[in-house]
């Protein structure tokens, strides 16, 4: 894993300084109360629990709310992989799916676990200089390990010129 990568995934498994990201760049994600559990180069796990600020008139979390989760994901894992990374590489959402199964009542846990893939579609972006795309998927289970939703997400990744 290159030095940059794992200085990235500190960042985000630190307490303060991922609640300051959060808070300065993604605001509605901190204040509903997105967060990340783990994380490593190939997997992530972030939560949202259901609250006043994320909750829906049927007394269960909000679709956005689940879907900052689920984004979040497979975002931080893209991002790790980004890093510092010369050349710079642009990354953008260009597709979401989202199924859901259960009512999301308490905390929702989204585990994505393709950071290698997404890494392989970085480098594939920064050899060829042509963009990339790869779908993503992210399962988001309660406490019971139900699955109460699954989010695929599209993500392009292009390398930018110098």
């Amino acid at each position: 894993m290159p030095p940059q990568t794992a200085r990235y995934i500190q960042l985000m498994t630190s307490y303060w300084r991922f609640r300051i990201f959060l808070l300065w760049k993604l605001p509605a994600a901190y204040f509903s109360g997105v967060r990340v559990r783990s994380m490593t180069a190939a997997r992530c796990e972030t939560t949202v629990k259901y609250k006043w600020f994320s909750q829906n008139p049927f007394r269960s979390t909000y679709f956005a709310c689940l879907a900052m989760a689920a984004e979040l994901s497979t975002g931080a894992l893209a991002m790790a992989h980004l890093y510092k990374r010369e050349p710079a590489v642009s990354m953008l959402v260009t597709h979401l799916e989202a199924e859901y199964f259960k009512k999301a009542t308490g905390i929702t846990v989204f585990c994505c676990e393709e950071g290698l893939a997404l890494a392989e579609a970085i480098q594939r972006a920064v050899d060829s200089g042509e963009g990339q795309q790869l779908r993503v998927s992210t399962i988001g289970t309660n406490a019971a390990g139900e699955t109460v939703a699954r989010f695929y997400i599209t993500w392009s990744f292009k390398a930018k010129k110098a």
